[in-house]
């Protein structure tokens, strides 16, 4: 009998041979089986109801858009797939929902964070492409005012590698540790110029310094608003953070650097998130410089607009090249004695500070995600940039 086909009893006279016959009451509900003969597909509600109890993720998405047909009770299940522990039946559930105007749609949707939906692309070691996925992930955006939002993507706890293995990378990357990192939220980018004035023009968010608003670099630009921020020191970006909270009255600081490493990796082993290698199809660093066996491409000799290549598989841009990303860890020399909670590392003073991430000027190994970079807390530079974090706010809870 097919594994997903309701047992019904039989007579003790049937034979195995006729006991094995599908019976007119035969219900299927789905999966890779066929159908038997005479039988018929359990419809309705309640068949809708038990498709969404199914393993199959297929299964439950196609049961989604059916269960809207049945009024009340169908739109109930699907509020309920909201809460499906998978994240492809809960983006459908919200795409299903999100045009609707009942007042409990719009009320149960006001406490949840909305989802956006991507392409996340892998490259083998001579910079071909090998996979294209369509992905989602849950954000949510921050008011700066005059218009200016920032955007904040969800990012699920998990354990990975932190560091590189043997075979690749710097005496500093190591020892590869196992690290599991609570769920926490960050920038979709790193902050931009426009939502750097925003909050670095609020003098009366002030913590503990003056920041700049308008650098005579950002005047250089007509872009600016979508490109990165740069020339901020480490104190600056701390500044930043602490003036965010403020303003939102959430809790906004720079990544510790096993947080960092991460959400740079999505759940890859590979030195780039994209996989072997990069190209610049992919970031912005020097191109020049070949990783693996991919030919030499481009030096564009500057920043651009964040956003311009796809994303890794949490939903994350620009997190090879464009601007090194402040950290919130002082620097270690190397990961001996390295926390396993992906919390920040103050056993040091704050004498260097670790950045991440690789920059426009920078070479290809230099924009690994094990890669670690560091300087006084005071150094500012054309290609040195920041991206903030922060805990889960309610919508995501």
């Amino acid at each position: 009998m097919s594994q997903n086909q309701v047992p019904h009893s039989s007579s003790p006279e049937e034979g195995d041979a006729h006991s094995r016959q599908p019976k007119a009451d035969d219900v299927v509900m789905g999966g890779e089986p066929s159908q038997p003969i005479s039988g018929v597909v359990l419809g309705g509600l309640e068949g809708a109801n038990r498709r969404l109890a199914s393993t199959a993720i297929e299964l439950r998405i196609a049961a989604l858009s059916e269960a809207l047909q049945y009024g009340d009770g169908g739109l109930d299940l699907v509020m309920a797939a909201l809460d499906d522990e998978s994240v492809q039946v809960q983006f459908a559930a919200y795409s299903l929902l999100k045009d609707r105007h009942e007042a409990r749609v719009q009320q149960r949707l006001r406490n949840y964070s909305p989802w956006f939906e991507f392409e996340v692309v892998t490259v083998n070691a001579i910079g071909q492409e090998i996979n294209r996925q369509r992905r989602q992930a849950q954000y949510f955006t921050e008011d700066l005012g005059d218009g200016v939002t920032l955007e904040m993507v969800y990012i699920p706890g998990g354990r990975f590698m932190m560091g590189s293995p043997e075979q690749e990378g710097r005496d500093s990357e190591k020892p590869q540790h196992e690290v599991t990192v609570q769920r926490f939220c960050m920038g979709k980018y790193p902050v931009t110029q426009v939502q750097w004035r925003a909050i670095a023009s609020r003098a009366d968010l002030k913590v503990e310094r003056n920041i700049e608003p308008n650098p005579a670099y950002l005047k250089d630009h007509q872009d600016s608003d979508r490109l990165p921020v740069k020339r901020v020191s480490w104190y600056d970006a701390v500044e930043f953070c602490q003036r965010l909270s403020k303003l939102t009255e959430g809790k906004y600081r720079l990544p510790s650097e096993a947080e960092w490493e991460y959400a740079c990796r999505a759940g890859t082993t590979t030195p780039f998130h994209f996989g072997e290698t990069i190209t610049d199809q992919l970031a912005n660093y020097d191109a020049r410089r070949t990783f693996a066996d991919e030919p030499p491409g481009k030096y564009r000799g500057d920043i651009i607009q964040v956003g311009s290549f796809p994303p890794n598989a949490f939903g994350l841009y620009d997190m090879h090249g464009n601007v090194w990303e402040w950290c919130c860890d002082p620097w270690h020399k190397n990961y001996s004695g390295a926390p396993t909670d992906g919390s920040v590392w103050e056993e040091n003073n704050h004498q260097y500070q670790i950045f991440r991430g690789g920059s426009w000027i920078i070479f290809p190994s230099l924009c690994r995600c094990a890669s670690r970079g560091s300087d006084i807390p005071t150094y500012i530079d054309s290609n040195l940039g920041f991206r903030v974090v922060s805990e889960l706010p309610r919508i995501v809870q």
